[in-house]
């Protein structure tokens, strides 16, 4: 609440920059943004994102699902120069919306939606073309008097009109917004920019074209269902029928190419969907879908009622619906998960390691399956083979910050005081927190149980985020 009503007080500042804007972030084409600004302003928002905003979603499974779909696109875009992170929110509506540096939200009530994989994927390459053609930047650019503190409390304005963009809208209009037709002129520029460099990105990436203009296309049908109350995507994103029959031309042009969904995307829709309303609900959703056959895809609505079982604390059950799924599937990691998590539940911590041991050794680069065999290694207490596990995935993932909240687990349980606080500085960095990882490293320094080689990478480590810091408040 105290972030909405900030940024109503800066709505009233800056009435050019509304909530039809949340899209397009970017960075400046040529002079506003730099490279290196554009990334730490997208890293303060996420750092916001990450702290205070109560529906991002933590989920390694969900995550890893998104970003998979989003470096396919982002590996086909030859103008993305930049690394790119995807993230879910846990939010019903049906919105997407990208940030400066890279960074692109994804709500659940959108992985919901799609029916297709390339519907999904079609979202994704928009904002991906968003951030590519540096959108915010050509807006702003006409800002010329907003200051740099002021353009980063712009971006989180924008993120706390996510789910409500009337809320900057009516600042506006308050504050008596005389270019409000040549903004939403220029946003859906934007848009159609967006539509065009998407579609490329989403062809060079091998999914339907079609995906794209199909699911615009239902969405601006709902759009007389809910008469003003319009899904969040159409308020944040202009449509027209011409931006879709424009897709759609573009579709008919191309060369026909079916691409067949994953099954993680089944997957994935699955588990969103266990996880809403009440257990037993969801557990009555998912036996009608199997017992009257009404699925896309039998694994994943066996999947969905396996994990709507375990919710429901029924793990015999749950169990046997996953030996289903296996049956169907083969070794999927979501599935080795799930089945973990009914191991744990039942109380068999053992067992779930040994799940996860076995899938690894078929499927080794799947991460999430690291970070439950860590969890399962440190409920058994095990902590020095946790810490050793962890030792070979830092080398592999040296930018990730739960590896390093991990270790910074087991070395608390261990009683190694200096290397837990040294660990949770490097995940406060790597979430982009200077001033808590500093505080970790001066108490690494008084913790008393270090020893002198210990002690001089604490004290090198802390020499050098302090030089950092310095630049970074320099550069501010």
């Amino acid at each position: 609440m105290r972030i909405a009503a900030f940024c109503l007080g800066l709505a009233l500042l800056v009435p050019q920059v509304q909530a039809q804007t949340l899209p397009e972030l970017g960075d400046a084409s040529g002079a506003l943004l730099s490279p290196y600004l554009e990334r730490k302003l997208g890293e303060q928002a996420m750092q916001e994102i990450r702290s205070r905003d109560p529906a991002f979603l933590d989920d390694p499974e969900l995550t890893e699902y998104v970003n998979e779909i989003g470096r396919r696109i982002v590996a086909a875009s030859p103008e993305a120069r930049q690394g790119f992170e995807f993230f879910l929110m846990r939010d019903n509506t049906i919105n997407a919306f990208a940030m400066p540096g890279g960074f692109v939200g994804v709500n659940t009530g959108l992985l919901l939606a799609a029916q297709t994989e390339s519907e999904l994927a079609g979202v994704l390459a928009h904002e991906v073309a968003h951030v590519t053609q540096h959108h915010l930047a050509r807006l702003i650019g006409k800002q010329e008097q907003l200051s740099i503190p002021i353009l980063a409390a712009v971006i989180v304005g924008l993120l706390a009109a996510r789910s409500n963009p009337d809320l900057a809208q009516a600042a506006i209009i308050g504050a008596g917004a005389t270019n409000i037709q040549s903004q939403l002129n220029y946003t859906r520029d934007f848009e159609r920019e967006a539509d065009r460099i998407g579609f490329q990105y989403l062809q060079l990436a091998g999914f339907d074209v079609g995906g794209m203009g199909t699911f615009f296309e239902r969405m601006q049908k709902a759009t007389r269902l809910y008469e003003n109350n319009a899904p969040a995507y159409l308020r944040t994103h202009p449509l027209t029928s011409e931006r879709i029959a424009d897709m759609q031309n573009r579709a008919q042009a191309a060369a026909y190419k079916q691409e067949p969904d994953s099954i993680e995307f089944h997957l994935a829709r699955a588990k969103l969907r266990a996880e809403q309303g009440l257990p037993r609900e969801a557990v009555a959703f998912f036996s009608d879908l199997v017992r009257d056959h009404r699925y896309a895809n039998e694994a994943g609505a066996r999947y969905g009622l396996a994990s709507a079982l375990a919710r429901a604390r029924d793990f015999p059950a749950a169990a046997s619906e996953v030996e289903t799924v296996r049956k169907l599937v083969g070794t999927e990691p979501m599935v080795e998960l799930l089945m973990a998590r009914i191991r744990l539940g039942a109380g068999d911590v053992a067992g779930a390691r040994d799940v996860l041991r076995a899938a690894l050794l078929r499927i080794p680069n799947y991460r999430p399956l690291h970070y439950a065999y860590v969890e399962a290694l440190q409920g058994l207490g095990l902590h020095q083979a946790a810490l050793a596990w962890l030792e070979d995935l830092i080398k592999s993932y040296p930018r990730d910050a739960h590896v390093y909240s991990l270790q910074a687990q087991s070395y608390a349980a261990s009683g190694k005081r200096l290397l837990h606080h040294k660990a949770l500085a490097e995940t406060y960095v790597l979430q982009g927190t200077l001033p808590a990882a500093i505080e970790q490293l001066q108490l690494a320094q008084k913790s008393g149980d270090g020893d002198f080689y210990q002690l001089s990478a604490v004290e090198a480590r802390l020499r050098a985020l302090r030089s950092l810091q310095a630049e970074e408040k320099k550069n501010r």
